[in-house]
């Protein structure tokens, strides 16, 4: 991604970007070392023809892989598109789009091709040692990138890209306190337009609303200001976070039950143990540290206690490898999405005995029972 910089620009500003000015951002880097002094800005209009993408398929692609450039003499942008992809498809790259999508300009699966090309041959060449930024590299973790999944799913604005950029001014935050409690924010109290020459101020103010509402909703918040969200910091920035989102699946789950109140932890195991037994299945918990969870059986005899016959237990691994683990891990959390439960958790959190994320795995199928209709994903019931 260092080589996506502009002239001047932090690795944090480009952090902010939303995926597709990333993905444009990385196309018009490759078609600026090709021939052509076309550059891309959009996913519709700026693609109909076929060029930028020959270019960049002749850019990111591997020598051996023979592509070639005649694409730009056919006549017609649905011909041009069409022998566009069959170069594309030396690469195995042809999929999303037919020749009419592109000639269409439609964006969604235009972005979707862009985005397979990205993936498959990003062709971004790493940094020497005398190029590297100043400032420290960070690589994202696993967890950063779930709540970042988790917000972006609820359709916050704008788009979160980075967790430690995008949330320090406390926008972000407060729109997710309203999906966890409709109205619980006094908006008369949110800056949404930062002054000039008062903007850090503005926001350190925001950020301390923010802990503020944590408190009023009992989140353990010792030792957080506002300050430590506006600066980033990223053990204290987290700490919110995971709290923002266990309140959110709590919440979810409360709207699922008849009394609306919200589940302990303590109720969710039991309530999980229970449904277990009545199914007749062999499996318990303890709890969510439970190491009986990591080869995620006991998941996956849940979701079949919920939905009876959704599993094919001829797939499933008992061998105890980690590879086997995983593999369940993969099928149940599969398996649970195919029965409507929005899981944010991935196989490794399972396999690894996350607690944390275990919890939530655990609630939004809990939640899926009871209001089998429910959409998880945006908070309503």
């Amino acid at each position: 991604m260092f080589r996506l910089l502009n002239e001047g620009e932090t690795l944090d500003e480009l952090r902010r970007l939303s995926p597709e000015q990333i993905l444009i951002r990385w196309v018009n880097y490759h078609l600026a070392n090709s021939n052509t002094d076309r550059r891309m800005n959009n996913f519709t209009s700026d693609v109909i023809d076929s060029t930028i993408y020959t270019h960049l398929l002749n850019q990111i692609a591997p020598r051996e892989a023979g592509l070639s450039l005649s694409p730009l003499n056919q006549q017609g942008n649905v011909k041009r598109a069409s022998s566009m992809l069959n170069e594309a498809a030396k690469i195995d790259c042809r999929a999303f789009v037919t020749p009419n999508d592109v000639a269409n300009g439609t964006y969604k699966l235009n972005l979707a091709f862009v985005a397979n090309l990205f993936n498959k041959y990003p062709a971004l060449p790493d940094p020497g040692a005398d190029e590297l930024p100043e400032e420290d590299i960070v690589e994202e973790t696993r967890e950063e990138k779930t709540y970042r999944n988790w917000m972006n799913s609820l359709g916050v604005k704008p788009h979160v890209g980075y967790l430690f950029t995008d949330l320090q001014n406390g926008l972000i935050i407060f729109q997710l306190y309203e999906e966890i409690k409709k109205d619980v924010v006094n908006w008369k109290r949110v800056v949404q337009q930062f002054r000039k020459l008062q903007g850090m101020m503005d926001q350190i103010q925001n950020c301390n609303y923010a802990i503020e509402l944590g408190r009023d909703l009992k989140f353990s918040l010792v030792g957080i200001q506002g300050k430590d969200i506006y600066d980033g910091n990223r053990t204290l920035t987290l700490a919110l976070v995971w709290q923002l989102m266990r309140a959110y699946t709590l919440a979810v789950l409360a709207r699922c039950t008849d009394n609306g109140n919200l589940a302990t932890d303590k109720e969710i195991v039991r309530w999980v143990n229970e449904k277990l037994q009545s199914a007749g299945k062999s499996t318990q918990i303890r709890s969510f540290q439970d190491s009986v969870i990591a080869d995620a059986i006991v998941v996956l005899d849940l979701i079949d206690a919920i939905k009876p016959g959704v599993i094919n237990y001829d797939v499933v691994q008992r061998g105890g490898t980690d590879q086997e683990r995983f593999d369940n891990a993969k099928y149940a959390i599969t398996s649970g999405r195919k029965i409507g439960a929005i899981i944010y958790a991935l196989p490794e959190d399972i396999t690894e005995v996350n607690q944390k994320m275990v919890m939530t795995v655990f609630a939004c199928l809990m939640a899926r029972d009871y209001m089998p209709n429910v959409h998880l994903n945006n908070g309503s019931a």
